[in-house]
């Protein structure tokens, strides 16, 4: 599904170049769930970026179900992105102005569905995270395990072929942590490919496979053993 070659990212400012990935070549097949990890700073969050098409690389290639994506303008990899992928942000990334039925809606406004079908989806969608209830309430009426469930909603809704999760777990405590982990193992054993960027051994070892990151290389890909 996803494959990258020697992928690299430079970041330049006047005075300074800075190269957040240096040769990167990694591998998802379909089905797939892949952690990655590392320290800080190392590139996780960078690569994550890249293949869910929210920026490009410096150079290298991204192949995504193969379709070469590394020259794409931003227009095209907009474009692309729509019904391919879905995001899942630390921070929710919820918009508080809107309630939780218009956000979860909002990837399929932009797909141009018909209202029918949108209501389809996103009553099945809030039923699956149990979150049905709360349609109609705003994200700050909600605690952050129910935001997040939220915000895996929203990513699911379009049924995307990959689930890109940064940091999922980053803002809850341990037990929400968990529900939110198992409602991602759940997708994965339903077919959803999701690629995980985590600091947790716990969080990691829901993942079938790891790749750790070190300074912008991959220096350790190994299977979780269970």
């Amino acid at each position: 599904m996803v494959r990258t070659e020697k992928l690299t990212k430079v970041f330049r400012t006047e005075d300074i170049e800075t190269s957040a990935l240096r040769g990167v070549d990694i591998h998802l097949s379909n089905g797939e769930f892949v952690a990655v990890m590392g320290p800080s700073g190392c590139g996780k969050s960078t690569l994550l970026n890249i293949i869910g098409m929210l920026d490009n690389s410096t150079s290298g290639t991204y192949i995504f179900r193969d379709t070469d994506i590394t020259r794409y303008k931003e227009k095209d990899r907009t474009q692309f992105r729509k019904g391919n992928i879905g995001f899942i942000f630390q921070s929710f990334n919820l918009i508080d102005q809107i309630n939780i039925y218009d956000n979860v809606e909002l990837p399929l406004m932009y797909m141009k569905m018909k209202a029918s079908e949108r209501r389809k989806r996103i009553d099945e969608v809030l039923k699956r995270m149990k979150i049905g209830h709360r349609a109609r309430h705003f994200p700050q009426q909600l605690s952050g395990g129910q935001q997040q469930r939220v915000a895996i909603a929203r990513a699911v809704v379009a049924g995307p072929k990959l689930i890109l999760a940064d940091e999922p777990t980053g803002n809850l405590d341990s037990k929400n942590g968990i529900e939110v982990m198992n409602l991602l193992s759940d997708l994965n054993q339903e077919g959803t490919t999701i690629l995980m960027v985590t600091h947790s051994d716990r969080d990691a070892r829901f993942a079938s496979r790891t790749i750790n990151l070190l300074d912008g290389k991959v220096v350790v890909e190994s299977a979780i053993e269970m």
